[in-house]
């Protein structure tokens, strides 16, 4: 009952940029802390507050800027030690307003849309928060993904497999802490990055991050931008922590209607789910129960390519690393709802374990575990490629094979050459981990 009278407190705090927004709540209160956190499209600006209490937000011109202010509230933070360097926020200052008001003045680089929400205390902060959302506003169209497939692309059997990746948390939610203060958003940030390398550099394959640096993304927010690129796959990174420091290994989830399938799976689950708590998402931002309703019955479709890439990327990651569970496991990650494609979620260890958490703090490991990824995610859609693509083409050309024996002085390139192969391709087909070549070694070769 405390949780939902704060959620329904939550919903009348909420103020956009129509109009002036007010709340009737006259508690005195403080803020003891302020930081920004900028992404491509929008700027945060969260307060902390010692009580949840009456604000009010509007905006002024000449010069831009957006006006915060808090009755009867007092200012105990250094507003010049604010971090605001290439953010969309060019100055913070503050005043007396009716000498018992705390006015918060923000000013912008331009004219830019605003809402504000309130965050309760939950189970990682143990205080109120006011969030303060500036969007640039839109001229025109909107800017087309950077990364997409279209009709004209499946016509010509040359579009590539596009595969989001989707790093765990960010900005104010830091996810877990693991020994040395290691956190789970940097983490999963440098693997989700050394993902994006190799799937760049793999033809046929064209990866979309889905957050690009230290910021935060509602759970749903997540698997609609991968839906907006026409994802083929989505996969979201993490490096949780377990109540026992004990546990150890890495996972790999699936999606869930019918429960956790161990009690690890519904712990995480749980805590992951909790993360718009921690990181801030209106209530207004949240999908009615309908909406939903109909997703959860669309995306059956999708569960048994879910499973088996899961199983792929499962079978590279007992290579480099304990796991946890040996089988893909289940439970309910709102982060893994989208119909529109296969969509798994990684727990590429456990951070709470001070063993792991310093693997996982080292970018050879980090490498490691994103090769991994990558080679389950490159075998699995070289086994199943989605129809129209390169990689789909490569596929039904190479359909035919003749055996060729490796003679003296063969390489691979000069074979790759002569038979007009990439010479990635020729060693994809062949299961070879190098270039190096035996005598008498068989070798399968595209007929045509």
């Amino acid at each position: 009952m405390k949780r939902l009278a704060r959620l329904l407190l939550g919903s009348l705090l909420i103020t956009t940029g129509i109009a002036t927004g007010t709340v009737s709540i006259s508690v005195h209160a403080d803020v003891n802390g302020v930081r920004v956190w900028q992404s491509p499209d929008h700027v945060r600006l969260v307060l902390d507050l010692s009580k949840a209490h009456e604000h009010k937000v509007f905006q002024l011109t000449s010069p831009d800027r957006i006006v915060i202010d808090l009755a009867g509230a007092d200012l105990n933070t250094d507003l010049n030690k604010v971090e605001i360097a290439d953010t969309d926020i060019i100055g913070l200052r503050s005043g007396r307003r009716n000498k018992t008001d705390l006015r918060l003045v923000v000013e912008t680089t331009t004219t830019m849309a605003y809402k504000s929400f309130p965050l309760p205390p939950n189970d990682s902060i143990d205080h109120d928060r006011l969030v303060i959302d500036l969007e640039r506003r839109q001229t025109g169209q909107l800017a087309k993904p950077a990364v997409v497939k279209n009709a004209a692309s499946y016509e010509s059997n040359r579009r590539d497999i596009i595969v989001a990746i989707d790093a765990g948390h960010g900005g104010e939610d830091p996810g877990a802490i693991g020994a040395g203060k290691a956190r789970e958003k940097d983490v999963v940030l440098a693997i989700a990055r050394e993902l994006n390398n190799m799937l760049e550099a793999e033809p046929g394959f064209s990866p979309f991050m889905v957050r690009t640096g230290d910021y935060y993304i509602g759970l749903r927010e997540r698997s609609e931008r991968a839906r907006k690129v026409n994802a083929d796959f989505f996969v979201s990174v993490h490096a949780d922590a377990f109540k026992h420091p004990s546990a150890n290994g890495s996972s790999v989830y699936v999606l869930s209607d019918r429960g956790a399938t161990s009690e690890a799976a519904r712990y995480l689950a749980d805590k992951e789910n909790a993360s718009d708590l921690i990181g801030g998402v209106s209530i207004g931002d949240r999908e009615d129960h309908l909406a939903m309703t109909l997703l959860d019955l669309s995306m059956t479709a999708k569960r048994s390519a879910s499973v088996a890439v899961g199983d792929e990327i499962l079978g590279e990651m007992g290579k480099i690393s304990r796991l946890h569970k040996k089988n893909v496991e289940e439970a309910a990650f709102v982060v893994l709802k989208s119909p529109d494609m296969p969509a798994l979620l990684v727990e590429t260890g456990f951070i709470s374990n001070p063993d792991e958490a310093r693997q996982l703090n080292t970018r050879t490991y980090q490498q490691k575990m994103a090769r991994a990824i990558f080679t389950g995610i490159k075998d699995y859609f070289y086994q199943h490629p989605p129809a129209g693509t390169m990689v789909a083409a490569r596929q039904k050309a190479a359909s035919q094979f003749t055996e060729y024996v490796v003679r003296s002085g063969d390489t691979l390139s000069e074979l790759a050459v002569r038979n007009g192969l990439e010479v990635q391709y020729l060693r994809d087909i062949n299961s070879l981990h190098s270039d190096v070549l035996k005598i008498g070694q068989k070798l399968r070769i595209p007929s045509s």
